[in-house]
Protein backbone atom coordinates (compact mmCIF):
# COMPACT_ATOMS: atom_id res chain seq x y z
CA UNK A 1 0.00 0.00 0.00
CA UNK A 2 2.69 2.66 0.95
CA UNK A 3 4.52 1.87 -2.75
CA UNK A 4 1.45 2.75 -4.61
CA UNK A 5 0.70 5.85 -2.20
CA UNK A 6 4.32 6.78 -3.15
CA UNK A 7 3.54 6.32 -6.71
CA UNK A 8 0.57 8.65 -6.62
CA UNK A 9 2.58 11.06 -4.14
CA UNK A 10 5.63 11.43 -6.96
CA UNK A 11 2.53 11.91 -10.06
CA UNK A 12 1.30 14.63 -7.77
CA UNK A 13 4.49 16.24 -7.15
CA UNK A 14 5.51 16.17 -10.67
CA UNK A 15 1.92 17.15 -11.85
CA UNK A 16 2.65 20.69 -9.35
CA UNK A 17 6.19 20.77 -10.83
CA UNK A 18 5.19 22.81 -14.18
CA UNK A 19 3.83 26.47 -14.16
CA UNK A 20 1.05 25.57 -16.71
CA UNK A 21 0.05 22.81 -15.01
CA UNK A 22 -0.83 24.91 -11.63
CA UNK A 23 -2.20 27.77 -13.09
CA UNK A 24 -4.37 25.11 -15.03
CA UNK A 25 -5.73 23.79 -11.64
CA UNK A 26 -5.63 27.39 -10.59
CA UNK A 27 -8.03 28.14 -13.26
CA UNK A 28 -9.82 25.01 -12.73
CA UNK A 29 -10.17 25.81 -8.97
CA UNK A 30 -11.46 29.54 -9.64
CA UNK A 31 -14.10 28.37 -12.52
CA UNK A 32 -15.06 25.07 -12.12
CA UNK A 33 -15.52 22.43 -14.90
CA UNK A 34 -13.52 24.26 -18.13
CA UNK A 35 -12.91 23.19 -22.19
CA UNK A 36 -9.59 21.83 -23.36
CA UNK A 37 -9.96 25.39 -25.21
CA UNK A 38 -10.77 27.26 -22.00
CA UNK A 39 -7.90 26.03 -20.39
CA UNK A 40 -5.40 26.52 -23.49
CA UNK A 41 -6.32 30.37 -23.82
CA UNK A 42 -4.34 32.02 -21.41
CA UNK A 43 -1.04 30.51 -23.04
CA UNK A 44 0.55 30.72 -26.42
CA UNK A 45 1.00 26.81 -27.10
CA UNK A 46 -0.85 24.36 -29.37
CA UNK A 47 -3.51 22.19 -28.25
CA UNK A 48 -1.07 18.92 -28.50
CA UNK A 49 0.65 20.88 -26.00
CA UNK A 50 -2.49 21.43 -23.63
CA UNK A 51 -3.05 17.74 -24.23
CA UNK A 52 0.18 16.71 -22.90
CA UNK A 53 -0.50 18.66 -19.47
CA UNK A 54 -3.76 17.93 -18.86
CA UNK A 55 -3.08 13.76 -19.64
CA UNK A 56 -0.31 14.09 -16.86
CA UNK A 57 -2.83 16.18 -14.27
CA UNK A 58 -5.38 13.37 -15.13
CA UNK A 59 -2.86 10.25 -14.73
CA UNK A 60 -1.75 12.19 -11.13
CA UNK A 61 -5.66 12.03 -10.19
CA UNK A 62 -6.12 15.82 -10.02
CA UNK A 63 -8.34 16.39 -13.11
CA UNK A 64 -11.45 14.46 -14.49
CA UNK A 65 -12.36 14.19 -18.01
CA UNK A 66 -15.76 14.62 -18.98
CA UNK A 67 -16.56 14.30 -22.67
CA UNK A 68 -20.02 15.72 -24.09
CA UNK A 69 -20.37 15.12 -27.82
CA UNK A 70 -16.54 17.02 -29.04
CA UNK A 71 -16.19 18.55 -26.13
CA UNK A 72 -13.98 17.78 -23.38
CA UNK A 73 -14.31 19.13 -20.18
CA UNK A 74 -12.14 18.58 -17.07
CA UNK A 75 -13.42 18.86 -13.63
CA UNK A 76 -10.75 19.70 -10.61
CA UNK A 77 -10.25 16.49 -8.37
CA UNK A 78 -9.26 17.43 -5.44
CA UNK A 79 -8.00 14.34 -3.43
CA UNK A 80 -4.81 14.08 -4.27
CA UNK A 81 -4.06 17.66 -3.67
CA UNK A 82 -5.26 16.82 -0.01
CA UNK A 83 -2.95 14.35 0.32
CA UNK A 84 0.05 16.50 -1.42
CA UNK A 85 -0.82 19.37 1.16
CA UNK A 86 -0.83 16.18 4.31
CA UNK A 87 2.34 15.11 2.98
CA UNK A 88 4.22 18.72 3.08
CA UNK A 89 2.30 19.68 6.76
CA UNK A 90 3.84 16.38 7.76
CA UNK A 91 7.38 17.63 7.04
CA UNK A 92 6.79 21.00 7.52
CA UNK A 93 5.98 19.98 11.57
CA UNK A 94 9.13 17.99 11.69
CA UNK A 95 11.48 20.79 10.28
CA UNK A 96 10.23 23.58 11.89
CA UNK A 97 10.54 21.18 15.16
CA UNK A 98 13.74 20.53 14.39
CA UNK A 99 15.04 24.20 13.58
CA UNK A 100 13.46 25.50 16.93
CA UNK A 101 15.35 22.86 18.62
CA UNK A 102 18.34 24.10 16.83
CA UNK A 103 17.79 27.73 17.68
CA UNK A 104 17.73 27.10 21.09
CA UNK A 105 20.49 24.77 20.91
CA UNK A 106 22.61 27.38 19.71
CA UNK A 107 21.08 30.12 22.00
CA UNK A 108 21.65 28.17 24.70
CA UNK A 109 25.27 27.63 24.27
CA UNK A 110 25.76 31.38 23.57
CA UNK A 111 24.23 31.85 27.16
CA UNK A 112 26.80 30.04 28.59
CA UNK A 113 29.72 31.53 27.16
CA UNK A 114 30.01 28.80 23.76
CA UNK A 115 29.91 31.60 21.64
CA UNK A 116 33.55 32.91 21.48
Amino acid sequence: MAIQYQAALDRAFHALGDGTRRQMISMLAHDGALSANQLRAPFNVAQPTISKHLKVLEAAGMVRREIVGRVHRFHLQTKTLREAEDWIAEHRTFWEGTLERLEAFVCSDDEAGGGR
